[in-house]
């Protein structure tokens, strides 16, 4: 144990990993190995991993966009391997030869195991390496034709999505090569939720008045468990923010103003942020507020909820830097401002409950008494 404690974490923790089990090999009930082992592995295994390799709803959108996009003799770059397993759905689309890069030296290491295990070593090459540090001609031997990620975060951005297949299709593809994910899409809604707003900015504690303290929370992130207690009503309609190509990813940032409207009364607690991402042509994954899965949500807050009926809108500005997104709220009214306005917002309104009603109905979800 004592060597355990001692060894240098600068390899990731994996000659660490290693004694450990050696320890638990010899005394499966060793307390402090048991304890230091799982510790080891929260450190350096992100948890969000395990959920994801559950998810059979995003493995099936993954794996049907494999099949339709693989051809027979490509080589396929895997950025990201986890658990190995898009990696081992292309060699099963009859890839030549994937190589998929891994950086967490445990990850990597589990991820060889486990592509031994399904018999696939021969066809499937983990590269114990950020995607941005492969040479061509020494990690692979050629560009691939096809490059498969799952690298984005609630709201695409925040596991450097666009920078890495910036430099993967230049550096690591050959020209006119395919990507999986092709596009996402991020988008933002108003919304109503009473339990939101008590779980994130409770104003009251034992009676005493602590809000000073959670005006420090702007933005919510939402885990599945906590979204499903939420219980988020719609208000409206999502509205478009930013549209991402992964093929041919554009690293300039952006900014957008954007009229979020109602379709029905009620009181908006705070803008979801959710995306649509397009694998291949006719398979998306997404985490909208009527999908499931493993994906979490990000909602910004309101400091003020604000009472709307239908044909009310609220105007924000969403900005990102290809890695961050920020998003605020304008400080107006949220009713139309004319005459004319007005008739322009509720026609829309009008279409806007219409396609809510269809998809409330396909999904069996609710969208609250109070959409008329």
């Amino acid at each position: 144990m004592e060597t355990a404690k001692s060894t240098p974490l600068t390899d990731g923790g994996l000659r660490t990993s290693q004694i450990l089990s050696e320890v638990l090999e010899q005394d499966p009930h060793h307390h402090e190995a048991q304890i230091l082992k799982e510790r080891l592995h929260q450190m350096f295994v992100p948890r969000w991993h395990f959920p994801m390799m559950a998810d059979k709803a995003r493995n099936r959108a993954y794996a049907q966009a494999i099949e339709a996009k693989v051809k027979p003799g490509d080589i396929v770059l895997d950025i990201g391997c986890g658990a190995g397993l898009t990696a081992m759905m292309a060699a099963r689309a009859g890839a030549k030869h994937v190589y998929t890069c891994e950086q967490q030296p445990l990850i990597a290491e589990a991820a060889k195991q486990v592509i031994a295990d399904n018999g696939l070593s021969d066809r499937v090459t983990v590269i114990s390496k950020w995607s941005h540090e492969i040479v061509i001609g020494e990690d692979m031997p050629e560009p691939a034709d096809l490059v498969i990620s799952e690298i984005v975060d609630t709201v695409l951005l925040g596991e450097g999505a666009l920078a890495t297949l910036t430099h993967a299709m230049g550096a690591l593809a050959k020209p006119g090569a395919r990507a999986i994910p092709e596009r996402g899409t991020l988008m933002a809604q108003l919304v109503e939720s009473e339990n939101l707003v008590a779980q994130w900015q409770p104003q009251k504690a034992e009676g005493f008045d602590i809000s000073a303290f959670t005006r420090l929370v702007d933005v919510a992130q939402i885990t599945p468990n906590d979204f499903a207690a939420c219980d988020l009503r719609p208000l409206g309609p999502t509205a478009d923010l930013f549209a991402f190509d992964f093929v041919r990813p554009n690293l300039n940032p952006a900014r957008t103003t954007e009229d979020l409207f109602c379709v029905g009364a009620g009181t908006i607690h705070a803008v979801l942020v959710c995306f649509d991402m397009e694998l291949a042509p006719g398979i998306s994954v997404t985490n909208d507020i009527s999908s499931d899965g493993h994906w979490g949500r990000t909602a910004y807050l309101l400091d003020t909820p604000r009472e709307v009926k239908s044909g009310d809108y609220l105007r924000v500005t969403a900005q990102h830097d290809t890695s961050q997104l920020s998003l605020s709220v304008h400080d107006m009214p949220v009713c139309a401002e004319d005459t004319e306005s007005t008739a322009a917002w509720m026609s829309r309104a009008e279409e806007a409950r219409k396609m809510l009603q269809g998809r409330n109905t396909a999904t069996g979800r609710s969208f609250g008494s109070h959409v008329a």
